[in-house]
């Protein structure tokens, strides 16, 4: 996955705030990440962490999934930042749990019969401790799992084969409209309430290019029900086959305003899509998978290609869910406490309502048939114009492995022979890659394998054209090198134990465990295969060590290179050339189509047109009646706990070093935070402090190469990373901003991990030129690709900085700001590498010293009490400079209107104001109020009628920056004047009871965040360090939980002040800036970044 250099370790969100301020944020993290600088393929979402598939994390395919105005807030303008907790490999063997198998209670036969299930199977999973049956729906065929283990954090999932048949993007706009209002459920959007009013851990939907999947997840049993009901009813029962206004709305309609303007498409996928096809990864992406694949499903976009998606007529679309939306084509998961019972009773009211189809069969996936000879392919994609076109080529080699599905032993191998070869920035082939100077960074996913047959893909972006072949040759003499010579010893154990930590300690961030374990079962299951198998890695495991013991990795690893990659013909190689021309051929070839319809049309068809268009904006921005609302089932407070959730915290001393202790069970792991103060760094060396993070882990020591070091780390512990966290702190004027070191291991190798914390700290030395050179070209490479596709982040970084101090920090290192900078080091590299060798070894002389030194551990009693001498120990090696002299940061950037141009086919515009100063007095009823507006307001206005994939805003209660964003946006001044007319908006506002409750609601569920025993102890240490108290946690909660209408009413007149004195950035293409400054004069200063 696509990670960027930090913008903000603190999301400004106000749901990232709720959890900083009561939880912690919900992390996006896979079991094992690749490192952030491996950019991945065919790979879109936004919501949903990378997750792994059987065993391993891949890149994942392209995912679509269904942007709520909740994820929105929490992951997707800041997920890119969190590169700290994704890039957190873990690199040790951990041991099985001691804990004996749970007495999970089954269900009878009698009960199985009675609700109309045959079980076919029921199996214990040890390496989940859960006791998994599959069922079978006697009338329907529809196949369902059901694990039963202790984990409280409920999963249901319903998951349908959608093959399709062309890029019209069907499976795409229909996983969007069966939200949209079912049988029981006859509101606009029962999805959106459940976002205001639900205590979801997860809730979303998401395509994938052969199948469709409904997921949802709660610890509440009442509230995990009552989203499975209406999941069900939306699937089975939507009303959207009978609506034509909602196929427009989610895929694609003309839209005209008045007779004398232009037409123009419309649609949420359609303009999701656009900006999809803006960003060049994608479009290699999508271009691999196409030839690779075809003459199967594969070979045609179910995400929607914007060019075929107004192909789509509403009757293929309603009959492909007649066809496919039926019981006896879905695969359906139950996961954690709840009954057993229940379970099958829910889905017999459903199930029973069918007869058995023939859709298991038309839905059935071909395999593509291997090539006889390679394919090459040359395809453009849309840059800049103006700039240097020289380094901007991009090259990928892709295979694809088997003419059939692998079995689970060869698919391990494969997966272990994927971080061998690109795991980490030591393993050989990346490493060759990349120290080769051809480019400036990764492209490709290595090994895919959530679809029917596993591929593998590897190139580089950044080349010049005169070096496409040396890449090519580069890839493949490499892997014929690894393929006689093997890999290094120490570089397999640190693999396997890398590898096998990850599967042990089972650690998915906020991502529920059981909707990960859910899609590593569907990757089989989905194809008619077993669906326990994937979810039992233990004997593979344990055979594939056995081998290497007995045979030695070459005979494992060698000939699995041969076969799939070097003597396998059906291998695909991508170029990809810049246009700078394209996107505006693009534009003016849809607009060309766009006045041919026109043309053709009447003044009655014209006025009819106008009067559709206007007849559907009126029905979206008109809000459900009280009796449709009602029929969403909710909870009341009284299913709401009045105190906030705790984490147990002991603050001790260790040689004088203030050390935070938080005992949780954790499976025998510690975890372990290092923080320094970094208000001593002087101003100018900001923006070098990530490439400082990266040097420190991936530079070598005296006595290690980087490559032995990142192995040391590999076999000793659970990983290290090192990155800058800032954020404002309310009711101060200086910014809290510190790095931290970040580790884990088993508790029998903390002194390991100390170890190595204090090696990577101390004894790195800042000196291979040529190294640093990598950084900082991958680095920009990052930021660009960033800039394409979240440009949301951007804008968001941008009007921080103008606001506040704390904001201007984080965009010096992440945003429009740190790229600049990059692009004049790249040539101060060259020139100068002595002066920034000497600014790297500055930043850590600031840094490194027991004064202002924190840290923070999470683990049970006896491992925090076993691990507090080697603390000690790393604490003595510490400097310990007389005192850390602080530095005034005092910069903000002009507050100006910016327009960040770029090539793009859709906009990311933003606006904002700081309400503190103004006068507002922070209270807990702001949360509930700007989670309101986004699930409704911004959601009405700037989503579903203004056609933008997203609209949200954040108020970051630390700084008091209220922002307003909104995402893959056709608009601009009118999306701002949407953000200006929020305040009459909360004038005007009605709510009844029933509505007020679930805002509560759902705003506690957002506060409530589950988290698993890391996410305690880090979120534990946040709030210690934003000076946030368990009194004020409870002052908050008691604040959001009276929240009254009143409440809003009184915020409209603060939230003007974004109106009256906001800034706003937006990231567009040149066109829509063009015409903004023509219909405003000068309203924005342009700032062309690509």
């Amino acid at each position: 996955m696509e990670r960027a250099a930090l913008i903000r370790t603190i999301s400004s969100s106000s749901l990232a705030c709720n959890r900083f301020l009561f939880s912690s944020p919900r992390l996006a993290r896979s079991f094992l990440s690749k490192s952030p600088v491996v950019t991945s393929r065919r790979h879109y979402y936004r919501l949903i962490p990378n997750v792994t598939n059987r065993f391993l994390p891949r890149r994942g395919l392209r995912r679509f999934c269904r942007l709520s105005a909740a994820s929105q807030s929490s992951s997707l303008r800041f997920s890119l930042s969190n590169r700290h907790f994704s890039s957190l490999a873990t690199r040790a063997v951990a041991s099985p749990s001691t804990q004996g198998s749970p007495e999970i209670a089954g269900v009878n036969d009698e009960v199985v019969e009675k609700f109309g299930f045959e079980k076919v199977s029921e199996q214990f999973i040890g390496e989940c401790k859960s006791k998994a049956v599959l069922f079978k729906h006697k009338k329907t065929g529809a196949e369902v799992m059901s694990v039963s283990n202790d984990d409280e954090n409920k999963v249901f999932g319903i998951v349908f084969r959608t093959p399709p048949k062309d890029s019209t993007g069907i499976p795409h706009i229909l996983e969007h409209s069966v939200l949209c209002g079912s049988r029981k459920y006859p509101l606009k959007e029962p999805f959106v309430e459940l976002l205001k009013g639900s205590l979801h851990t997860f809730l979303n939907a998401f395509t994938y290019p052969d199948r469709t999947c409904y997921p949802v997840a709660s610890t509440n049993t009442k509230d995990f029900y009552n989203l499975v009901d209406v999941y069900l009813d939306a699937v089975f029962f939507p009303k959207c086959i009978e609506d034509f206004q909602t196929f427009q709305q989610e895929g694609w309609h003309y839209e005209l305003n008045n007779t004398a303007e232009d037409i123009t498409y419309k649609g949420v996928v359609f303009n999701e899509m656009k900006g999809v096809y803006s960003q060049p990864d994608n479009i290699l992406g999508r271009t691999a998978q196409q030839a690779l694949f075809p003459d199967n499903t594969y070979g045609v976009d179910s995400g929607g290609d914007p060019k075929v998606i107004p192909k789509l007529t509403f009757e293929q679309f309603k009959e492909f869910h007649r066809k496919y939306y039926h019981p006896s084509n879905a695969r359906i998961w139950f996961y954690g406490d709840d009954d057993l019972s229940e379970r099958l009773r829910i889905l017999s009211e459903y199930l029973d309502m069918f007869d058995a189809s023939t859709a298991p069969e038309e839905s059935k996936i071909a395999p593509q048939k291997l090539f006889a000879e390679p394919v090459r392919i040359v395809e453009k994609y849309p840059v800049g114009e103006g700039g240097n076109l020289k380094k901007k080529h991009m090259v990928c080699l892709n295979w694809l492995l088997s003419d059939k599905p692998l079995d689970l032993q060869t698919e391990l191998e494969l997966g272990f022979l994927d971080h061998l070869l690109l795991g980490t920035p030591a393993s050989p082939l990346r490493k060759a890659l990349l120290e080769s100077g051809l480019g400036d960074a990764i492209v490709g996913g290595g090994v895919e394998d959530e679809l029917l047959q596993p591929q593998f893909g590897i190139g580089l972006k950044g080349v010049s054209e005169d070096n496409i072949q040396k890449v090519e040759e580069l890839i493949m003499s490499t892997l014929q090198k690894l393929s006689e010579e093997g890999f290094d010893k120490d570089a397999v154990e640190a693999s396997i134990n890398t590898i096998e930590f990850s599967l042990r300690e089972n650690n998915t961030g906020s991502f529920p465990r059981g909707l990960s374990l859910m899609l590593r079962s569907i990757g089989k299951w989905i194809y008619d295969m077993d669906p326990f198998e994937p979810l039992k890695y233990e004997k593979p495991l344990i055979a594939l060590k056995a081998r290497i013991a007995e045979k030695g990795s070459k005979a494992v690893f060698s000939p699995l290179i041969e076969k799939f990659i070097l003597n396998n013909p059906h291998c695909v190689t991508i170029e990809m050339q810049p246009d700078p021309e394209k996107a505006s051929h693009d534009e003016a070839a849809e607009k060309e189509i766009l006045e041919k319809v026109k043309a053709s049309m009447t003044e009655e068809d014209l006025a009819e047109l106008a009067r559709a268009t206007e007849e559907l904006k009126l029905k979206q921005e008109t809000p459900d009646p009280p009796e449709a609302l009602r029929t969403v089932p909710s909870l009341s407070l009284d299913d709401i706990p009045k105190e906030p959730i705790r984490v147990p915290t002991e603050i001790g001393d260790i040689n004088g070093v203030k050390v935070l202790q938080h005992n949780l069970f954790t499976n025998d792991v510690l975890y372990s935070e290092v923080v320094f103060d970094m208000s001593s760094l002087k101003q100018e060396l900001l923006p070098l402090v990530p490439l400082f993070c990266q040097s420190l882990l991936e530079m070598g020591t005296k006595d290690l190469t980087f490559v032995q070091l990142n192995q040391l780390i590999g076999r000793k512990t659970g990983g290290i990373s090192v990155y800058p966290f800032t954020s404002s702190v309310q009711g101060k004027e200086d910014p809290c901003s510190h790095i931290i070191v970040r580790g884990k291991s088993m508790a029998g190798r903390a002194e390991d991990l100390f170890n190595l914390m204090n090696c990577v700290l101390q004894e790195v030395q800042f000196t291979d030129q040529q190294r640093f050179k990598q950084f900082v070209s991958q680095s920009k490479a990052r930021m660009e690709n960033r800039l394409r596709g979240s440009g949301h982040g951007i804008a968001a970084a941008r009007m921080d900085a103008k606001l506040n101090m704390a904001g201007w920090i984080s965009e010096q290192m992440g945003g429009i700001s740190y790229l600049e900078f990059l692009q004049a080091l790249e040539e101060k590299v060259d020139n100068d590498w002595d002066g920034i060798s000497s600014s790297l070894e500055e930043i850590r002389q600031s840094l490194l010293s027991r004064n202002g030194c924190l840290l923070n551990m999470t683990a049970d009693s006896k491992t925090l009490t076993d691990t507090e001498k080697f603390v000690s120990k790393f604490l003595d090696l510490l400097p310990s400079n007389s005192s850390v002299e602080r530095v005034s940061w005092n910069a903000r950037l002009p507050p100006n209107n910016e327009a960040i141009v770029i090539p793009t086919q859709v906009n990311y515009v933003g606006k904002a104001a700081n309400l503190y100063e103004t006068g507002y007095q922070l209270d807990g009823s702001a949360y509930v109020i700007s989670k309101h507006i986004s699930n409704t307001w911004l959601w009405d206005r700037v989503r579903v009628s203004g056609g933008a994939y997203g609209g949200f805003c954040d108020f970051d209660t630390h700084s008091g920056v209220f922002s307003f964003l909104s995402y893959r946006d056709p608009n601009l001044l009118k999306t701002l004047d949407v953000y200006d007319a929020t305040g009459g908006f909360l004038h005007e506002l009605e709510m009844d009871d029933d509505t007020l409750t679930k805002a509560i609601i759902g705003t506690i569920g957002d506060v409530d965040a589950y988290q698993l025993p890391d996410a305690k102890g880090y979120s534990s240490l946040l709030r210690y360090l934003l000076g946030i108290t368990e009194e004020e946690r409870q002052r908050r909660r008691e604040e959001i939980l009276s929240t009254s209408l009143k409440d809003f009413k009184e915020f409209a007149d603060v939230i003007d002040a974004v109106k009256d004195k906001g800034v706003s950035v937006a990231v567009a293409s040149p066109d829509d800036f063009e015409a903004a400054n023509k219909e405003r004069s000068n309203f924005f200063q342009v700032k062309k970044a690509l």
